[in-house]
């Protein structure tokens, strides 16, 4: 497989993952589209032998980054459901709309940790690698982000405080 068909066979996860890091679709698409013509301008630095999966994760994390930071703006849904491979039932479908507006309020370092670990499943090693951060951050953003997304989901109040009982 040539180079250029091993960065395709790519594309779908990249957009899955775009799709839920942005939470709309059209900026999804335009994250993968600018993703992969960075990869494929950049892609002279990519080490043959590597984790070619892990090393587009990290040009789209650091598009991501650098759009963030080029515009400073928190990111809205757009009413759209994450999609599901099977058709769902109205119930499944709301419980997907749920969990999508829970995922986009967690902060965007636990949820890109989040996606990769879980949506992705990245080992904690190769999420490190892709945001360039240490593994123990990755481990402590990944539970915090879990437990947060678990109250948010389940509506319980998030509570950041002990309480001291007398």
């Amino acid at each position: 497989m040539n180079d250029t068909a091993q960065v395709v066979a790519f594309i779908p996860r990249l957009r899955r993952y775009a799709r839920a890091l942005v939470g709309e679709r059209a900026a999804a698409d335009d994250l993968v589209q600018d993703t992969l013509e960075r990869a494929l301008n950049k892609f002279h630095l990519w080490k043959r032998g590597t984790d070619l999966r892990a090393w587009l994760f990290t040009v789209m994390h650091n598009v991501h980054v650098n759009q963030i930071r080029g515009r400073r703006e928190l990111v809205t849904l757009d009413g759209e459901a994450l999609e599901l491979p099977v058709r769902a039932t109205h119930e499944v479908a709301l419980e997907a709309r749920d969990l999508e507006r829970a995922l986009m309020r967690l902060p965007v370092e636990q949820r890109e940790v989040l996606l990769l670990v879980v949506l992705e499943d990245m080992s904690y090693e190769e999420a490190a690698g892709t945001l360039g951060i240490p593994i123990g951050t990755v481990m402590s953003r990944l539970s915090r982000g879990r437990e947060k997304l678990r109250t948010l989901v389940e509506g319980l109040p998030a509570s950041g405080r002990l309480q001291v009982i007398k």
